[in-house]
């Protein structure tokens, strides 16, 4: 079998793969495939072959041991499967929605985009008419002042107005995708990802944002991720609590059709690691720990005190909390969040209402155009006044932008100190926070990144690049960083897209930061977070998606694939056969052939993105033309048709570039011209653009026009293609938020694009990859956080996960315990007309307020928020068993992708999370260490007869004579009493 994916007559059952036989992961990878499909051979994964590289060692190897893997599905659960089992039992199949609901949801998202639109545009004329009738500049500051604060606390506000108005409270459901539920979630998924408050993340103003929507957030939790959770009444996070940036607790995903809900629960003082997927229904015990890139699967709960890392995750004794809490203060969190409003408030919101008058007076023709607000004039003169605004606008905000990163954060540097642990939330925290956002701003790494010039754009921030090998790719366009002068990497190393530099850490109270250095003549993946203290040296090849070691001897002369992450050989002979263009006479030649190409794609990256501004510029300076009643509308129309025509923009550019030609699948040089034109690609595109569409069919139409082969009723929660004329997806697909389909591979000096095809029904779990050359059968299932290699074949309706990803088995589980989550009694939705009544209230007012200013009445006082207290929860979960086998574990579950639990299954009015054994008939009974959060204080109801039974069977069978004997007109007394106190206190709750 090996020797015919080979090409060879015979293969010896001693020779090594990679080695001897000289094959690489895409040719294992088939043969794994080949393997699976024969019923009399035993299931081998990628990391089988790895592990067993010979065909002798490998029969050896899985001869004993049965594949073992994650449970996810309650529906499939190991009390629904014979004991021992490993056959999988198939999901529930559901038909798949109608094309007409899949045509109205979109109709009716696009309706909710517009009516948002038009209260922007009422809200910015009657603002900016107030500002303009100032006299003075004083009077035209205070006026910006007031007019900016008020409609930055209108959307501030909306968004949780909308929630609490249109879903109340969240539990653990299903919502058909594309239905009227649908269109709820969807809306205020949106507007809660829009408010200017997600742009505190990282402060207490965050942690605030969160608790209005009902999130149940312990004092003194630090969060720094900017993928905002949605479904936060599910959220549990214990006081202490560090979330590190770019993780996922979101409290949904989306499973074959459906929005699933599930609750994600974190103990006190618990540690989250960077790039890591906490998926729905998972938990974490106090002082728990998960590793950076790491992954909790449905179900899975990591027990109080213990560290967990890898995708799934297990047990590990490595402590990624590496820094001591400083004394906790209230008034240094005070005063960091006062600070914060007042800059907002008096700083930036004046600054941007003013910059408007300030480009009048810097362009002539700008200011004759709109001064008298002439509604005939010349087309000629509308395009000279659009003109030098753009120009002014693009090229001064370049050339100050280059100028500020170069500068501010190098004189910021002098008052960070490696090794010296900070307060949070203190002066140092002020400054560290200003340096990281400065020093990464996406626009100047996606200019240079790709070329030669990134290396010295990093030297300017800051970076010890050392002696550097120039090959023209050094680095890619996606290369972050917590500090730049604390970032080190070696001679001859090259990074593709998505590192992520870890020099900080962080407790719930305290800071600091360490030098972070990446060894000589290393390759960096993809989506690679690299933290300080990695333990890895010289000649290392760091796969996509690998979790860097933190324990262990320092690996050189090898690969490391995998989280957590094992030894592959460093190369092979096939990946070698371009080294003889990376040397000699030749490098210098094709290096600056490379350069100059690289200079026309950099010019074309910027005329691209100065033309999309003209454009904006033009459509905004004929809306400011309209004056009279229909101002509102056309400021309205002018940010209706900005996003339109920007994703317009954008498919026109990337199919230009292509000449309406698909790809084609390749395997070249990075110094082979082909290769270039893939870097253009790329980076000219604006894609950002595309992404606005995430939720609705208009993101399957972007992809279709983008020439992606894409099925009907596609939902792509925020999916991202990198080759888009390289994939193929099947009808009734599901892609998560977080995933990509990565069409193409660079190791060392080599790159490898092919197509990958994902069949009908299948589903992409969150930040979930997807590889070149892979297929995926219909109705396949990808686990969150997983990472399917190239040339993989994944069977149609297989359940697959992990890092990299293998096939999943249902297998029995022990008996364990079970957490179950109590829900307060949900409160009934308001009807849609009071919603409305009371959106229009809050635009009124907004309206009030400016109306009053103009005639110079006092302000009206903006509404304060009823105070929110979520009553105390837990969230579901289970231990995990580990399994013998390094490479497999069985880990017994809780709910998973199939139908969640009715919210009715809990008992409402529940004060604290019950524990049950299976299959025991004990009575509840408290659990241990519960997380307490703040509780509404109300009088506790005495409990029945029932109760105390079930609390003390010993106790009801003393007491059962004298129960008998008592009166039944006493007994029927006492439950009218307390049936009253119940319904009592649950309307107090709604």
């Amino acid at each position: 079998m090996l020797a015919d994916i080979m090409g060879v007559e015979r293969v010896s059952v001693d020779s090594n793969f990679f080695d001897v036989l000289g094959a690489d992961s895409m040719v294992m990878a088939r043969f794994c495939a080949r393997v699976r499909k024969r019923a009399d051979l035993p299931s081998v994964s990628i990391k089988d072959i790895y592990s067993y590289p010979t065909i002798r060692s490998l029969a050896s190897g899985l001869a004993d041991a049965a594949l073992l893997s994650v449970i996810e599905s309650p529906a499939e659960s190991s009390a629904e499967l014979p004991a021992g089992s490993s056959a999988e039992a198939p999901p529930e199949a559901k038909p798949p929605v109608g094309t007409l609901r899949y045509l109205l949801c979109g109709a009716l998202q696009f309706l909710a985009f517009l009516g948002y639109c038009y209260v922007v545009g009422v809200v910015a004329d009657l603002g900016s008419g107030w500002i303009s009738a100032g006299t003075g500049l004083v009077d035209i500051y205070l006026r910006s002042v007031l007019v900016g604060g008020a409609g930055l606390l209108g959307m501030c506000a909306l968004p949780i107005l909308v929630k609490w108005l249109l879903v109340g409270r969240w539990k653990p459901q299903e919502i058909r995708i594309w239905s009227l539920a649908y269109l709820r979630f969807w809306i205020v998924k949106t507007l809660v990802r829009l408010n200017p408050l997600v742009l505190s993340v990282g402060s207490p103003l965050y942690v605030f944002y969160l608790r209005a929507l009902g999130a149940k957030i312990g004092r003194g939790a630090a969060i720094f991720s900017r993928n905002v959770p949605v479904c936060t009444d599910l959220l549990v996070i214990g006081a202490g609590t560090v979330i590190r940036k770019e993780s996922f607790f979101l409290g949904y995903r989306a499973y074959s059709g459906l929005i699933q809900t599930g609750a994600v629960s974190l103990g006190r003082d618990a540690f989250v690691g960077e790039k890591s997927v906490l998926d729905i229904n998972t938990s974490m015990g106090d002082e728990a720990q998960l590793g950076h890139s790491s992954a909790l699967h449905s179900g899975q709960r990591v027990p109080d005190r213990e560290h967990w890392h890898g995708s799934p995750a297990q047990r590990t004794e490595v402590d990624y909390l590496r820094i001591a809490r400083a004394r906790r203060s209230w008034w240094r969190r005070v005063v960091f969040c006062v600070l914060a409003l007042v800059k907002v408030f008096f700083l930036y919101v004046p600054l941007a209402e003013g910059a408007v008058y300030v480009l009048l007076l810097a362009v002539p023709a700008l200011a004759t155009s709109l001064g008298a607000r002439v509604t005939q004039s010349t087309w000629w003169q509308l395009g000279v006044a659009a003109l030098a605004l753009s120009v002014v606008l693009f090229v001064g905000g370049v050339l100050l932008g280059l100028l500020v990163v170069g500068i501010v954060p190098r004189a910021l540097n002098v008052f960070i100190k490696p090794g010296k642990v900070y307060p949070l939330y203190g002066f140092h925290y002020r400054i560290h926070r200003a340096l990281t956002r400065l020093s990464n701003k996406k626009f100047f790494t996606n200019l240079f990144g790709d070329s030669s010039y990134i290396v010295h754009y990093l030297r300017g921030l800051g970076y010890n690049l050392r002696r550097v090998e120039q090959t023209g790719s050094n680095f890619g366009m996606e290369v972050a960083h917590d500090n730049p002068y604390l970032s080190s990497v070696g001679t001859g190393t090259m990074v593709a897209d998505g590192l992520s530099i870890i020099n900080a850490d962080f407790s719930s109270t305290s800071f600091s930061m360490s030098r972070t250095s990446i060894g000589p003549r290393n390759f960096l993946g993809n989506s690679i977070a690299y933290p300080s203290g990695g333990r890895t040296g010289d000649n290392c090849l760091l796969a996509t998606k690998v979790m860097i070691p933190l324990d262990g001897e320092i690996r050189e002369g090898v690969g490391l694939l995998g989280s957590p992450s094992f030894e592959i050989p460093r190369s092979v002979e096939r990946d070698g056969r371009f080294d003889h263009l990376r040397a000699g006479d030749e490098l210098p030649r094709r290096l600056s052939a490379k350069n100059r190409y690289n200079i026309r794609t950099m010019g074309y990256y910027l005329f691209v993105r100065w033309l999309h501004v003209f454009l904006l510029t033009t459509l905004g300076v004929a809306a400011l033309q309209v004056s009279g009643a229909f101002a509102d509308l056309a400021i309205a129309g002018f940010f209706a048709l900005s996003l339109p025509i920007s994703a317009t923009y954008v498919v026109l550019v990337e199919r230009a570039m292509t000449a309406f030609r698909p790809l084609r699948p390749s395997f070249c040089s990075i110094y082979d011209a082909h290769f270039w034109w893939h870097e253009r690609l790329w980076k000219v595109p604006e894609m950002v653009y595309v992404q606005a569409f995430n939720g609705t069919p208009f993101k399957a139409l972007m992809w279709r026009l983008m020439g992606a082969r894409v099925g009907r009723r596609l939902f792509d929660d925020g999916c991202y293609f990198t080759e888009r004329t390289l994939v193929a997806v099947g009808d009734d697909c599901t892609l998560n938020a977080g995933s990509k389909i990565q069409c193409h591979s660079q190791e060392d000096g080599t790159f490898k694009s092919d197509r990958s095809t994902i069949g009908a029904g299948c589903t992409v779990g969150v930040g979930a990859l997807v590889h070149y050359g892979v297929t995926m059968g219909d109705g396949a299932v990808l686990a969150a956080d997983a990472f399917l290699m190239k040339g993989e074949e994944v069977p149609p309706h297989a359940r697959w996960g992990g890092n990299p990803a293998r096939e999943i088995r249902v297998v029995s589980a022990p008996a364990t315990p079970v957490l179950t989550l109590p829900i307060r009694p949900t409160r009934r939705r308001a009807p849609a007309w009071t919603a409305a009544a009371m959106l229009v209230g809050v635009v009124a007012a907004d309206l009030a307020l400016l109306t009053a200013g103009s005639r110079g009445a006092a302000p009206v006082p903006a509404r304060q928020s009823l105070p929110l207290s979520p009553s105390p929860a837990i969230v579901a979960g289970q231990p995990a068993v580990q399994s013998s086998r390094q490479d497999t574990q069985t880990i017994a579950v809780g709910p998973g992708p199939g139908p969640s639990p009715a919210p009715g299954a809990t008992p409402q009015g529940e004060r604290a999370a019950r524990v049950r054994a299976p299959g025991s008939s004990a009575g509840p009974r408290a659990v241990p260490n519960a997380i307490v959060h703040r509780s509404v204080s109300r009088p506790s109801p005495e409990p029945t007869a029932a109760e105390s039974a079930a609390a003390d069977p010993t106790a009801a069978e003393a007491t059962t004579g004298s129960q008998s004997s008592g009166s039944d007109a006493a007994t029927k007394k006492k439950q009218e009493k307390h049936k009253k106190h119940s319904k009592s206190s649950d309307s107090t709750g709604q």
